[in-house]
């Protein structure tokens, strides 16, 4: 894979020859297959190994949720490299479930990534990728809850996955978008958490 992805394609490719050249692929293994110093590819690699068929798997989207949030989080205070704690970097997830599930969004991909190409690129600078961060680290909080009922954690996967992509190619359209999809994020988390409560 390239050493500096640029598209969905390219980490989708990334994760897929992860899977397939080993039995389980660790965190950071990941975090070296894109680089320690790419927040975007590893804000949107996460989420989507979430919106594939492993984020079924009970306490996987908390646990990337909570990977999500460390990270996210030295965004915010304008740490230069990714770092996790080594406990964390070791965690595995099985190589072949997770080549599987990368190729099922190949199509997909495909069709976001010829929608953006680095538009507001003001808007991807300065002071709103720390703003993206704190919007990622609050959606990371709303996982856990949303956990309870299938897949229903996808909704801020969904936007947190953007902004991993606005970052990554610097779609300032994107970024924008991403907000507009973290607020219907929080409006389905209090759906939830309201109906939840009432019921």
């Amino acid at each position: 894979m390239k050493e500096d992805p640029h598209s969905i394609g390219d980490v989708l490719d990334g994760i897929e020859d992860l899977g397939e050249r080993r039995d389980k692929v660790c965190v950071g293994d990941a975090l070296d297959e894109f680089g320690r110093r790419s927040f975007g590819p590893i804000l949107l690699f996460l989420p989507l190994i979430e919106l594939s068929p492993i984020g079924g798997i009970p306490g996987v989207p908390t646990f990337l949720a909570v990977m999500i949030a460390l990270i996210a989080g030295q965004l915010l205070f304008g740490r230069e490299h990714v770092w996790l704690p080594d406990f964390v970097e070791r965690r595995a997830i099985d190589g072949d479930r997770l080549a599987r599930g990368a190729h099922r969004l190949d199509k997909v991909a495909a069709t976001i990534d010829g929608w953006f190409h680095g538009r507001l690129r003001w808007l991807t600078r300065g002071i709103w990728p720390r703003v993206a961060a704190l919007v990622v680290v609050l959606l990371c909080c709303a996982v856990p809850p949303l956990e309870f009922l299938p897949f229903a954690s996808s909704a801020p996967m969904i936007a947190i996955a953007a902004f991993g992509l606005a970052l990554m190619v610097r779609d300032g359209l994107l970024m924008v978008i991403a907000f507009a999809i973290s607020t219907g994020a929080v409006a389905v988390v209090a759906g939830v958490l309201t109906s939840g409560g009432s019921g």
